[in-house]
């Protein structure tokens, strides 16, 4: 889709996919009522509505595969917030095991880590600018710190350790994320289901061309239709942007000192 789209409210997305859908379809229907005259109006009229079930199932399936691609990126976009935001919780929860000057060094590049990925990766990824090629500098200290640690008991052993795997899968969750930021529908899907629902149109009003008052009723049914399915695939076309984007919500809430 066009990307100003996923910056617009929900309530002006929803105008702008409907109007465009009801446009398109009072295109289509006064193109032909315009021209079936004569023996056009017979061979409109002569098309089968036995062609119209195989073209409505054909674009629900097509909107199904589109769907199913979008609301998998989100799921895994989601599953990924919320990886990172464990793993940095446990971070915060196992370093008390190193009290002092220690303790408070980690979480303060927790903190710092979750500040820069709310304020700055979330609006790059929801424009899909977001980078793997620079290693969050906060990360990357605090995974020097963790291994820079002098454990004196069995017990800060198997902290340190845990405390690396944490920020390990922090670093991984993060790459994850922004892999699926990255994540689209690519023009030639969307041309290919536009074009499949305005043949379906042009189909519906072949068949209704003898009824102005019919054309109109079933071409604006079927408006609404399509207008419903790419208004739920638009609407989630990124994980990261638009009305349902994924937030950092979970990151923010096991921000140390947040509470």
């Amino acid at each position: 889709m066009i990307d100003w789209l996923h910056g617009l409210p929900f309530i002006w997305l929803v105008v702008v996919v409907f109007g465009a859908a009801y446009l398109v379809a009072a295109a289509i229907s006064w193109a032909v009522l315009a021209f079936a005259v004569g023996e056009r109006a017979l061979a409109f009229k002569a098309v089968s509505p036995g062609m119209l079930p195989p073209l409505g199932l054909v674009f629900g399936l097509l909107v199904g595969f589109l769907a199913a691609q979008v609301w998998n990126d989100v799921g895994q976009a989601q599953t990924a917030v919320n990886r990172e935001a464990s793993a940095l919780r446990a971070v915060v929860l196992l370093d008390a095991s190193f009290p002092g000057r220690p303790e408070a060094r980690m979480r303060t590049l927790v903190r710092r880590h979750i500040e820069e990925a709310a304020n700055e990766e979330w609006p790059a990824m929801a424009r899909q600018h977001a980078t793997l090629t620079v290693v969050p500098a906060s990360l990357a200290q605090a995974l020097q710190l963790a291994l820079a640690l002098t454990p004196h008991s069995e017990s800060q052993k198997v902290a340190q350790r845990e405390i690396v795997g944490a920020l390990e899968t922090t670093l991984d969750a993060r790459r994850q994320r922004i892999i699926v930021s990255e994540s689209r529908i690519t023009w030639g899907k969307w041309a290919g289901v536009l074009l499949l629902g305005a043949l379906t149109m042009l189909a519906i009003a072949f068949v209704h061309s003898d009824n102005r008052a019919t054309t109109a009723i079933v071409m604006g049914i079927f408006a609404s239709a399509v207008a419903v399915c790419l208004l739920l695939i638009a609407s989630q076309d990124r994980p990261f942007a638009g009305p349902f984007a994924v937030k950092p919500d979970a990151l923010v809430q096991v921000m140390p000192g947040a509470h």
